[in-house]
């Protein structure tokens, strides 16, 4: 892993494709992912297809992250507007970095200062629940939503798409933790993976929400990217092809459905897809 120590001009980026809807800004803490999931929509993004380093293998640390936000949304409060955050979006704010750097942790004690109107912490990392100290306190000054990416709750998948990210368990085990701490929390089904007949059950009681996203509607280019990565063939490959279908969102969402009242369930970007 290639590292380097940056300081970013910015660090809101005004919200644009699947995140205009809902969403005025992203955050992205640092630049780059240790995880380095194969299915991940950012491979084919221009931050990575002009890098001349695999995906996975460099990681930015953006050492002002903190004091940039406070900066950013002292001007957005003074013209009184909306600020609603989606972090992240193309990185895991909770990178195995993070346990030394602190980064995410000290944008969210920015926040606790100068909260946002909306925040969506989006993680795949168990080490979410190190802050849950902060976001408790967040939470009594503006909306907050973890939501925690749980493809599938089969451990072999997971290995299959992404060998280096956390495993399940430990997912689940920080949704429920910070549940139980009374912090709104998402359980993201995103990409959806083949799953075992039991995985709603699994989440009751660990979620307030289901998000399902799937390659085809999910990757910001209706699945083209998802085809560039070559995730037909990496499906094929393992004798799952009927999951990696258009209408695999019709069916996840009608089956988890029947475990959970219709409300709960979202779907990401479903209009899209329907045009």
């Amino acid at each position: 892993m290639e590292t380097k120590e940056i300081f970013s001009k910015k660090i809101l980026t005004e919200a644009k494709g699947y995140l205009d809807v809902g969403f005025t800004h992203s955050l992205n803490p640092y630049s780059g992912c240790a995880f380095s999931c194969r299915y991940c929509y950012v491979r084919e993004m221009p931050i990575q297809k002009f890098k001349g380093i695999p995906w996975g293998d460099w990681l930015d640390i953006k050492l002002n992250a903190a004091e940039n936000y406070r900066s950013e949304i002292m001007k957005l409060r003074k013209r009184n507007n909306p600020v609603n955050i989606f972090m992240s979006s193309a990185t895991d704010p909770y990178q195995p970095i993070e346990r030394k750097t602190t980064i995410s942790r000290g944008i969210l004690e920015e926040m606790v200062e100068n909260p946002p109107d909306f925040l969506q912490l989006q993680t795949r990392s168990p080490l979410v629940t190190r802050d849950i100290d902060l976001l408790v306190k967040l939470k009594e000054k503006c909306n907050v939503l973890v939501s925690i990416t749980v493809e599938t709750d089969r451990d072999d998948i997971r290995r299959i798409f992404a060998p280096y990210a956390p495993g399940i368990n430990r997912r689940l085990n920080a949704l429920k933790e910070l549940h139980d701490a009374g912090i709104s929390t998402q359980a993201s089904i995103s990409p959806a993976l083949p799953f075992t007949p039991e995985f709603p059950n699994v989440l009751k009681g660990l979620a307030d929400h289901i998000w399902i996203d799937t390659l085809n509607i999910g990757d910001g280019a209706m699945g083209k990217r998802s085809d560039r990565l070559g995730m037909p063939n990496l499906f094929e490959e393992n004798g799952l092809s009927e999951w990696y279908q258009k209408d695999i969102h019709v069916r996840v969402e009608k089956y988890f459905k029947n475990f959970f009242p219709d409300e709960m369930v979202r779907v990401s970007k479903q209009e899209a897809f329907l045009k």
